[in-house]
């Protein structure tokens, strides 16, 4: 394994990667982002990313530790850089860093490529239109993980998907999901096509979400906290469901929301 000495915080490879980390619009127009951790650059690499570069605080981290998070044999290796620890904090994004960044490859999903299967016999689809936050979504997509969901589908998406702080708070979820961005019409059109039942998570004209067969073909679909779901996805739901709310205020996080429904559809598959 060849690695790279860089001492000084000038070197035009830290900047360019400090460029990628600030900037989205850097990130699109070279279809490039940054990761940092262990966790989720071994995320990147089992999930099949290309990785670029990887950096590392020669203070903190081991050649070792880097050959370490390649598959055994791996012929391809990116370029690898020993970093200095005052050369390394000008691209660390984190607070509790570990000492690895990597510069990564897009890898854009396509709704047709998507596959089902992946733990339940009938698809589970997770649906978000126009979330903002990229904490959000990138908590969204660890429970997507945990619940065996097939697929993400980022509607509309008001957040760029390799956003640094939708990386870091998904812990990697955004490379162990299946994850699509594309517009509400083909979102629609893909979930007919497959005949995957449209649940809203919506207060109005609801029942009550464990009322509802989550063990079919399910899409639970999900809006903003600010004003919810478009009328678009009112119309289009097989049926509307809403989650108790008992004290003075009329709303949960959406993150929450979403656990609460999508463990729901774990429950009824796992009782049948």
């Amino acid at each position: 394994m060849e690695i790279q000495e860089i001492t000084s915080a000038q070197n035009p490879k830290i900047k360019d990667t400090a460029t990628l980390i600030e900037k989205s619009r850097e990130r699109r127009s070279r279809k490039l982002f940054v990761v940092e951790g262990v966790r989720e650059t071994a995320a990147c690499i089992r999930n099949g990313y290309t990785i670029r570069s990887i950096f590392f605080n020669n203070g903190i981290v081991s050649p070792k530790q880097i050959e370490d998070l390649f598959p055994a044999g791996s012929a391809a290796k990116p370029g690898i850089f020993s970093v200095t620890p005052a050369a390394y904090s000008k691209i660390a994004y984190r607070e509790n860093t570990e000492g690895i960044v990597a510069v990564v490859e897009e890898k854009q999903l396509k709704l047709q490529d998507i596959k089902f299967g992946k733990r339940w016999e009938h698809p589970l689809v997770l649906v978000v239109e126009s979330v903002e936050k990229p904490g959000n979504l990138g908590a969204l997509l660890r429970t997507a993980d945990a619940c065996g969901v097939d697929a993400v589908l980022v509607c509309d998406p008001l957040t760029d998907l390799f956003n640094p702080n939708l990386i870091r708070s998904s812990l990697g979820g955004i490379f162990t999901n299946q994850v699509a961005a594309c517009t509400n019409e083909e979102a629609l059109e893909w979930l007919r096509s497959n005949n995957i039942n449209i649940f809203t998570a919506q207060l109005q004209d609801s029942q009550w979400y464990y009322n509802t067969n989550m063990a079919a073909p399910t899409a639970i679909v999900m809006g903003t906290e600010s004003t919810g779901l478009t009328e678009f996805w009112r119309k289009a739901s097989n049926a509307k469901i809403k989650i108790p709310m008992l004290g003075e205020l009329d709303s949960l996080n959406v993150s929450v929301s979403a656990a609460v429904l999508c463990y729901e559809a774990v429950r009824q598959r796992c009782s049948k």
